[in-house]
């Protein structure tokens, strides 16, 4: 038999509105049906948003606040249905520390009668005296010296005001221990020692711990079975190792994706699902499964069905219809409340869609080649085209070397000319050869050397001037 059992418990807060008389009009569903077991000796972490009844849950343990409906079964005994007197009773055995140290602890008292307290409510010790004994040895085992019960809340760091408030709740000898976010206000170093501090505590003294947090990797360092609640309800619940290793709810797959990871290359290569939109309002939660509206897998019948925690493996369960169908892959992602961000690409992937979209183009060319052929109407295909295109941007790419080559043509012009200028003017019959332009010289004749056209010219202009003499 568990040490701790919650069947189906709701705590739902009425809204009142009114000036005079006031009526409700309306709930918020801060815990909304959650059943748990927490065995002797075992540590259950609960995470989840802020604002999804973590500490509700807790304080309704305790019954700090009024449950509306369930069981709070502790030892075979139903706390919920309990007159005061006896629970007051029963409270030694269930102890809490809380979230903000400083505003737990009473400013007016000194830490030896903030402790000594709860010792005379519920009889330890048969005097004072007796008491301060006990309490400087629980200040021993949580780190604290002897000298801090004449000291007040205000004169201690952080870190040493959670551990009053562990002492606080380890005088009365309690067997279960709810701890509410109890690193989440301390810095990295502190949380490590306080967090080492519940482990040696639990093995010493054999404790049960309720740990509320919404820091992941601590929960998963001191935890063995995590709850997973979202908006009042409990969506997942595994073994610490299982629940980190294969998530499967959809919600705890986007939490556990969120989570950095040290290795840069198990970083990169990891989906990460990005969730959309804000969480919905307690008092107007949406109608079927609590996650429809957010969840990348939602179909019809999430909108219509609240899903029931069910058994899918040994000591895990999830609140989802359709959790083997996403295991197996038929229940694709959709992209309308989430994104997936992909792993980062390889130079292989690059190289890859490189030569697909290569591909892809060539062959959109040759359907393009095959309609005009097969059309007959243009007198110019694609191809030909494409190649007068080539060839029109291969003359427009080379003037300067058209321009060399004209280059040493003009000086053979000139010399031409220069030449046929001092040859005596004559009226005889000149043939259309002697008229006739130098031919361009190639681009490697010097200048200065004599051309083939320059020797005709000048021989030329001779002959017209001794038939004139």
């Amino acid at each position: 038999m568990s040490l701790l059992e919650l069947n189906d418990v709701k705590v739902h807060f009425p809204i009142k509105k009114g000036l005079f008389v006031d009526r409700t009009v309306g709930y918020v569903y801060a815990v909304d049906g959650i059943s748990l077991k927490v065995e002797a000796g075992q540590t259950y972490g609960l995470v989840g948003e802020s604002g999804c009844g973590k500490t509700t849950l807790g304080r309704a343990v305790l019954r700090l606040v009024d449950i509306t409906s369930g069981e709070v079964v502790l030892d075979g005994t139903d706390l919920a249905s309990l007159p005061d007197k006896d629970m007051r009773t029963m409270r030694r055995r269930l102890q809490m520390v809380f979230q903000d140290p400083l505003g737990s602890l009473n400013p007016r008292q000194n830490i030896e009668s903030i402790l000594s307290e709860g010792m005379a409510a519920h009889g330890i010790g048969a005097n004072q005296e007796e008491r301060r004994e006990k309490i400087r040895a629980i200040l021993a085992k949580v780190g604290l010296p002897s000298n801090a019960l004449s000291r007040y809340p205000h004169e201690f760091s952080g870190g040493q005001r959670q551990r009053i408030g562990i002492a606080r709740a380890l005088v009365l000898e309690p067997d279960v221990i709810i701890c509410d976010e109890p690193v989440s206000a301390l810095d990295v170093s502190i949380q490590a020692q306080v967090v080492n501090l519940l482990d040696e505590l639990q093995e010493e003294l054999g404790l049960t711990y309720v740990v509320i947090a919404h820091d992941l990797a601590v929960v998963r360092h001191i935890s063995d079975v995590i709850g997973v609640m979202y908006l009042g309800s409990l969506v997942e619940e595994a073994p610490s190792d299982d629940l980190y290793a294969a998530p499967k709810h959809p919600y705890t797959k986007a939490l556990m994706s969120a989570v950095p990871i040290p290795d840069p290359t198990v970083e990169e290569a990891r989906e990460r699902i990005l969730l959309t939109g804000d969480l919905p309002s307690p008092a107007n939660p949406p109608s079927g499964c609590r996650f429809h509206t957010r969840c990348p897998w939602a179909q019809p019948k999430c909108k219509e069905e609240r899903p029931q925690l069910r058994e899918v493996g040994e000591g895990h369960r999830v609140a989802c219809h359709f959790v083997e169908d996403i295991e197996s892959g038929l229940l694709q992602i959709g992209t309308e409340r989430a994104a997936v961000v992909p792993a980062a690409r390889t130079e292989q992937d690059a190289v890859e869609e490189a030569v697909a979209k290569s591909a892809g183009t060539k062959a959109a060319l040759e359907a393009e080649d095959a309609e005009a052929m097969a059309d007959g109407d243009a007198d110019v295909t694609p191809a030909d085209a494409r190649s007068e295109a080539e060839a029109e941007s291969e003359t427009e790419s080379g003037p300067a070397a058209s321009d060399a080559d004209e280059a040493p043509a003009s000086d053979a012009d000139e010399t031409s000319a220069s030449d046929a200028d001092e040859a005596p003017a004559s009226g005889a019959d000149e043939t259309p050869e002697s008229a006739a332009p130098a031919e361009t010289a190639p681009a490697e004749t010097d200048p200065a050397e004599t051309t083939p056209a320059e020797t005709d010219s000048t021989e030329s202009a001779k002959d017209s001037s001794a038939r004139g003499a």
